[in-house]
């Protein structure tokens, strides 16, 4: 019966994302991009706003910075069942500019109700504007980058856009250290189990 709930939720919730016009993103979007991954997660990882790739597939981080995204969870270890993975806009912004504010604020009910499906433990946000989004200031990346804080209950690291590290290719290092210390800190909270990492 809870289960069936859930899935009637998690069905409303997708109706309502894709019923969306509260802002003007909604008016030259193929599809509104609302996750991928488990439904139910310890983990989740949030972006900034789809690209042209997600746009047209629907689903979050599945071109190339997605790619490094996928192959760093796979190295350690995560199933798609570990992980949900959104983005703080569900509909592309012309030209993959940065979401603008009010369309981050128009945004941000469909975010917490997807935090209320989702109940994640781990939170990673990727790159500066999730950051920005979610504690409402500009990071300074080099302070925040890797480090866990709690707030609400979530465990939040924030870590450099994949997007980023496609760009300066010796970023590519401090997100995959940044993974590994999420993959331990789940450990940590006995979510999941222990991994050999000698053996990858």
């Amino acid at each position: 019966m809870a289960e069936e709930n859930i899935k009637e939720q998690w069905k409303r919730f997708e109706e309502n994302c894709r019923n969306c016009t509260a802002c003007g993103l909604s008016a030259a979007r193929t599809n509104v991009v609302i996750s991928r991954g488990g439904r139910s997660a310890p983990l989740m990882l949030i972006g900034e706003a789809p690209g042209r790739d997600e746009d047209i597939k629907g689903m979050p981080f599945v071109g190339k910075s997605g790619q490094l995204l996928q192959n760093l969870l796979e190295f350690y270890n995560f199933s798609p069942k570990d992980y949900h993975i959104c983005n703080i806009v569900k509909c592309r912004p012309p030209e993959n500019r940065r979401p603008e504010a009010s369309e981050i604020m128009a945004c941000k009910k469909l975010l917490a109700q997807q935090f209320s499906l989702v109940k994640p433990k781990v939170i990673v946000l990727l790159g500066s504007t999730a950051y920005e989004a979610f504690y409402g200031v500009k990071p300074v990346m080099r302070d925040v980058r890797g480090v866990f804080t709690e707030r609400k209950g979530y465990h939040i690291m924030t870590t450099f856009h994949p997007a980023f590290a496609l760009r300066n290719d010796k970023m590519k290092i401090p997100i995959y250290e940044d993974i590994g210390k999420v993959r331990r800190k789940l450990e940590e909270l006995d979510i999941l189990p222990g991994i050999d990492s000698d053996e990858n």
